[in-house]
C-alpha cells in the first residue's frame, strides 16, 4: 500500500503569501570603500551576509573619488573612507545621516620593495639615496594615504629630493600594483596590503613611524539615501562589533578605543 503525503491548500498559500515578505527583509546594501580597505570589506562583507542574508556590493576606489562620486548622486549606502576629512563633509552637507559617523580603523604607512637591488642596502637606506629609482605613492590629491606619505616625506627633508622621481597611483590598490610589477622600485604603502596571499615576497620592508604623518583614522558613515535602510544600519553595526573589529585587526589595523 502506498501512502501518498497531501499538503493543505492552505499551508501552501501561506507558504506563497510569505515569500515577498522574507524577501523584503533582505535588502542589498552598496558600500563605497576606500581602496586599502577593499580587501577587509569584501571578507567582511561576505560574513555579514551569511549571518544575515542581507546582499552587499563592494565598490572600491580612492576616497576623493567616492567623495565626488557621492556629491554627484552616486546610489551608495554607505561610505568607509580612508580619512576623517570626507565623512566629517558630508555629514555637514547633509548627505551623511548625522550622529552615524565613526572611526572603525587606523591604518599605518609601509615602505616596501621588490627589487633585488635593494636588498642589500634596504628601504630606507634607498630612499634617503634614490638616484635614478623610483618612489611610488597614492596621489595626495585624492587618496589619504598619499596624503600621509607626503607629510612623511616632507618630515624626512625629502619631498623636493625624490619629487621627479615619484610615480603616482590613483589610489593605494594601484600604488601596490606599480612597486610590486616593478614599475618603481619603492612604494609607500598601507600596511594591511603587506598581508595579501598573492603579494610577491618584498626585499625589504619598513613601517614609516606614525608620529611623521596625521594619523590615519578611517571614518564610516551612513549616507542619506540609505537613512531607512535596516541592512544598511546592520551592516555598519556589524562593523563595529566585535566580529568586524577582530576581522579588521586580522588585517593588520589598528582599532579604535
Amino acid at each position: 500500500m502506498v501512502f501518498r503525503r497531501h499538503r493543505s491548500p492552505n499551508l501552501i498559500l501561506a507558504a506563497v503569501l510569505l515569500l515577498p515578505v522574507l524577501a523584503a527583509s533582505q535588502e542589498r546594501v552598496t558600500v563605497a570603500v576606500a581602496s586599502n580597505f577593499a580587501r577587509t570589506a569584501t571578507e567582511i562583507a561576505a560574513r555579514f551576509t551569511a549571518r544575515t542574508g542581507h546582499q552587499t556590493h563592494i565598490i572600491a576606489a580612492s576616497t576623493g573619488k567616492l567623495y565626488a562620486q557621492i556629491i554627484n548622486g552616486a546610489p551608495y549606502d554607505v561610505l568607509l573612507a580612508a580619512d576623517a576629512e570626507r565623512p566629517r563633509l558630508l555629514e555637514e552637507a547633509g548627505l551623511g545621516v548625522a550622529g552615524t559617523r565613526f572611526a572603525y580603523a587606523f591604518g599605518t604607512l609601509v615602505l616596501w620593495s621588490r627589487d633585488p637591488a635593494v636588498a642589500t642596502v634596504g628601504c630606507r637606506e634607498q630612499l634617503l639615496h634614490l638616484g635614478k629609482k623610483h618612489l611610488a605613492i597614492a596621489n595626495p590629491e585624492t587618496a589619504p594615504y598619499g596624503v600621509a606619505a607626503r607629510e612623511f616625506l616632507l618630515d624626512a627633508g625629502l619631498w623636493e629630493q625624490v619629487r621627479p622621481r615619484l610615480v603616482l597611483g590613483e589610489n593605494i590598490l594601484q600604488t601596490l600594483q606599480f612597486v610590486a610589477s616593478g614599475n618603481a622600485s619603492l612604494g609607500l604603502i598601507a600596511q594591511s596590503q603587506t598581508g595579501i596571499p598573492a603579494l610577491p615576497s618584498p626585499t625589504c620592508e619598513w613601517v614609516v613611524p606614525t608620529r611623521t604623518y596625521s594619523p590615519l583614522e578611517q571614518q564610516a558613515i551612513l549616507l542619506q539615501r540609505a537613512a531607512d535602510k535596516k541592512a544598511a544600519s546592520a551592516f555598519l553595526n556589524y562593523l563595529r562589533g566585535p566580529a568586524g573589529r577582530e576581522q579588521i585587526a586580522g588585517h593588520g589595523y589598528l582599532l579604535p578605543d
